[in-house]
């Protein structure tokens, strides 16, 4: 299969259609978390669907003082990894094509979700993606678009927006690809000089270790639950030596911090580490949020969260993010 290079949406509509057209936006750059993107859309849309991988570096959603001129631009290897991964097409509109006459003059506005982590630290760019993505799903016309999990709160943001103004597309999220050594692919990530990089790995860290002791403590309270502390059970288990074990549980249970609290000491531990190294992590924020609104959650808190971390190493800014489910209290 050859991939076609295409510039206009008039190419793009052209095009017949036979089954379900699924569509991955990317600023280019593209590496094995994209193309783990369009293989997943390639599924979705069968044989008989269309994959159109977007390539296009939004000026909107750079600030002041980041790095739009520095962001790179490798379109002959991006349609190379968008052939590999199954892409029918690679849609790389110029800036006149998706903004006519200029910078528009109606935005999507993000709302007040949009004003919280990312959007505290990068004031507007929320409203720039978000005007961007509805404008690249005019433009492609898609039944289905697929985008990474690493960028949480932009996929809650996409998926908020196409449920509040009745956008007829399905929004698919996918999992986050990391390297071997964990740290989250990023095209931000060729940046980093080998000593940054080692240092960079705090943030997946930090992520695991509060992963780890959500995990532990459900752990002890699973085990808590199976053997109640109470003397009766006790006395009756002393002989395999398990009212130990239930002292032990219901113990330590108690004394570990656990839930959100828990998550957030531990992540911060290796994070304040970090912060020590040289070079060393300049920390922006570690949240544990609500991803419906991307809200700070409370010490008894129940459900799905998401533990996101964003720091700069260097003059590179990264972000990563995993998902957590807080069970409730038994």
């Amino acid at each position: 299969m050859t991939t076609a290079l295409l510039r206009t949406a008039d190419e793009l509509h052209a095009r017949a259609r036979a089954g379900r057209r699924a569509v991955v936006m990317t600023m280019g750059a593209l590496h094995e978390g994209h193309a783990t993107l369009v293989r997943a859309a390639r599924e979705i849309a069968g044989d008989r669907g269309e994959v159109v991988v977007t390539v296009f570096v939004n000026p909107l959603q750079f600030g002041a003082g980041e790095d739009l001129d520095r962001y790179p631009r490798t379109l002959d290897a991006d349609l190379k990894i968008a052939e590999l991964a199954g892409a029918d097409v690679v849609f790389a509109p110029s800036a006149d094509e998706v903004y006519p006459g200029g910078e528009p003059q109606v935005r999507v506005s993000a709302g007040p979700m949009g004003e919280r982590l990312e959007g505290s630290s990068r004031p507007g760019h929320f409203d720039g993606m978000l005007t961007v993505v509805a404008k690249l799903l005019h433009l492609t016309r898609p039944d289905v678009a697929l985008y990474g999990q690493k960028d949480a709160q932009q996929l809650a943001l996409i998926r908020r927006m196409v449920r509040d103004l009745n956008f007829g597309v399905e929004i698919v999220g996918v999992p986050t690809v990391r390297e071997e050594d964990g740290l989250a692919l990023s095209s931000r990530n060729r940046y980093l000089s080998a000593e940054e990089r080692r240092t960079a790995l705090a943030l997946s860290g930090a992520l695991f270790a509060g992963r780890d002791r959500h995990a532990a403590q459900e752990a002890l309270r699973a085990r808590a639950r199976e053997v109640p502390a109470t003397r009766a059970r006790a006395e009756a288990l002393s002989a395999i030596g398990e009212s130990r074990a239930a002292a032990d549980a219901h113990a330590v249970a108690k004394a570990v911090p656990g839930g959100p609290a828990g998550v957030r000491a531990a992540a911060r531990l290796v994070l304040d580490e970090a912060a020590r190294t040289k070079p060393p992590l300049l920390l922006d924020y570690l949240a544990l949020v609500d991803p419906s609104d991307f809200t700070e959650v409370g010490d008894d808190f129940t459900g799905e969260a998401v533990l996101a971390v964003a720091a700069r190493v260097g003059t590179t800014r990264l972000i990563d993010n995993i998902p957590l489910t807080f069970g409730a209290a038994s």
